[in-house]
């Protein structure tokens, strides 16, 4: 008969270590000792629960996220340092929100800037201008930057001084010259200027010093991912965050030439155990992940075996297994660094963390720095 607690397991769960957080925040700032430190929060906190991100980052001195709504969010639940929307607002009518809420908006194209040419505002916001450096996806070209520096300060709606920044494009590939060009080119542009600027997110802050100037704007590092191919965040000193795991609910001896799963994409080449895993493409746990992408067992590295299913996923446990029931898998985290996990299936660790579902449990691990 089943065990009671059985009843009670936890499928997909996972835990975020919130004193690494803080570890990596602070080892930010000393990578970055003379910037002011943009935490970035967007798209739940890339996965992590950007409120309770927020709350725990209390040495941050300010947040980034992309759309307003993650800003309201911030700021019902009583996040009062300041937020800037790195997109900017998307209409007239968010202008007032911004004001409201005391909200930063960049500004990177002629709609927005007439936007705030014409709005009426009892307040004026704080605006940072975007230069299109050289990434050319959003951005004042730089034969447009006199004119709306010219009408920004001119325009009564915009906080003084202005402050500018610019996104590198290719700053995590290191041999790339297009990032040298874009610092070269945005430090000309703004040379004089006397607002604060920044250049810096993760891969530049971290690979690219001279990038760094008034403010950084770390992301992913943030949350102990690394933004480089082929090298782990641990690596270069920062925690893993998150750790997603998930229980065994079946343990299966399998045949010489018995297929597992949709589409029979792996057949036993052995007399073998499988582990049959509580989380899928439901969860948010890629169903592109191929055979052979590492789950942790026990503390063994073990292979996928079997094509992703909504709710759950197969591994080949080997014939001498001794793993049970209820056992829990780590799917990466501790132990299982996300950008091996993603390198295997081929993406990066920023989608693998950010599209976890709402089934998934989130566990927050609370503690003070050691």
């Amino acid at each position: 008969m089943m065990n009671n607690s059985m009843n009670y397991m936890k499928a997909a769960k996972a835990s975020i270590d919130l004193q690494a957080l803080q570890y990596n925040l602070q080892r930010i700032k000393q990578q970055a000792p003379s910037s002011k430190v943009m935490a970035v929060v967007k798209a739940n906190g890339y996965g992590h629960g950007s409120c309770q991100v927020a709350r725990y980052a209390q040495d941050a001195d300010a947040f980034g996220v992309a759309r307003i709504q993650e800003a309201l969010q911030l700021r019902a639940n009583g996040i009062v340092k300041p937020i800037l929307l790195l997109e900017g607002f998307y209409s007239a009518g968010d202008l007032p929100v911004l004001m409201t809420n005391n909200i930063q908006t960049v500004v990177h194209c002629e709609e927005q800037l007439q936007a705030l040419e014409r709005a009426q505002l009892d307040t004026p916001v704080s605006v940072w201008l975007k230069i299109d450096s050289g990434m050319h996806r959003l951005g004042v070209r730089p034969e447009q930057y006199a004119e709306f520096v010219e009408r920004l300060h001119r325009c009564p709606n915009v906080a003084k001084p202005l402050r500018y920044m610019s996104h590198f494009g290719c700053a995590d590939e290191l041999n790339s010259p297009i990032t040298r060009q874009q610092i070269e080119l945005f430090l000309s542009l703004t040379d004089g200027c006397k607002g604060e600027r920044s250049l810096a997110a993760s891969a530049g802050l971290l690979a690219w010093p001279e990038s760094q100037l008034d403010w950084v704007r770390p992301g992913i590092i943030l949350y102990g991912v690394s933004p480089f191919a082929h090298q782990d965040a641990q690596a270069m000193g920062y925690r893993p965050v998150m750790t997603l795991t998930a229980p065994l609910i079946a343990v299966r001896e399998v045949k010489v030439g018995e297929s597992i799963g949709y589409g029979a994409l792996w057949t036993a080449q052995r007399e073998t155990k499988i582990g049959v895993i509580a989380i899928g493409y439901g969860d948010g746990y890629p169903r592109t992940a191929p055979n052979g992408t590492p789950v942790l067992v026990n503390g063994r590295i073990v292979p996928m075996a079997g094509r992703v299913s909504m709710d759950m996923l197969t591994v080949d446990l080997g014939p001498e297994a001794q793993d049970n029931v209820g056992d829990e898998a780590i799917l990466w985290g501790q132990d299982l660094p996300v950008e091996r996990v993603a390198e295997h299936i081929g993406t990066v660790g920023y989608e693998l963390v950010t599209k976890l579902t709402s089934r998934v449990e989130m566990h927050y691990l609370t503690g003070e720095i050691g």
